[in-house]
């Protein structure tokens, strides 16, 4: 089955290389995990896509509070009601995700808490990229907002796979949490199963 067109818009990034391109692409890829977890076909699929979905959502959660939120709150006017505003959100889709990475595909509610924390998650990024990513990009530099869509790629790297909704959500208490956590979810997504073509 094809995958939808992407119902979210086309938002031109004003600075090549910028945060907004790391950002957006991450949303295209959840929108892409999401759609495949929903079409697979058996439950081996359906648990791989999962796992990708959970992994990309949890690193790239982590990474807009660390990196991301903070530049907001420092150089936006409204940066602090806005990474307020995300900061719940986000809080709740790590709730949500908690709970969907305990799941078993065959479970009754697995579709059903899928869909519904996609309803939300949709919702945010259509305001992010709509409202957050564009004043960002407007207040920096393209030096500065490249440098920005490194740091955001580069913490990715180092941050927890795996939700942890009671931890920290700012820094510098999240980072250290986040350290933490990170080599235990990795050691978990050692035994855990990913889609083939990744």
């Amino acid at each position: 089955m094809s995958q939808p067109a992407s119902k979210f818009p086309n938002v031109q990034t004003r600075h090549k290389g910028g945060i907004s391109d790391p950002i957006k692409h991450d949303h295209r890829e959840l929108e892409e995990y999401y759609h495949k977890i929903l079409d697979s076909k058996n439950e081996d699929e359906k648990t791989r896509w999962a796992n990708q979905f959970t992994w990309e959502l949890a690193r790239h959660s982590v990474g807009e509070e660390l990196v991301v939120y903070p530049r907001m709150r420092e150089i936006l006017e409204d940066g602090d009601a806005l990474v307020e505003k995300d900061l719940h959100e986000h809080q709740e889709t790590k709730e949500q995700l908690f709970k969907f990475q305990s799941m078993k595909s065959t479970d009754p509610s697995f579709e059903p808490l899928l869909r519904t924390m996609w309803a939300g998650l949709a919702q945010h990024i259509k305001e992010e990229e709509e409202t957050d990513l564009v004043q960002l990009e407007k207040a920096l530099t393209a030096e500065e907002s490249v440098d920005l869509a490194k740091q955001f790629q580069l913490t990715k790297n180092f941050v927890p796979t795996r939700s942890h909704p009671s931890a920290p959500n700012q820094p510098p208490f999240e980072t250290v949490v986040g350290l933490l956590a990170a080599p235990i979810d990795k050691l978990r997504d050692l035994f855990a199963r990913f889609p083939k073509d990744n």
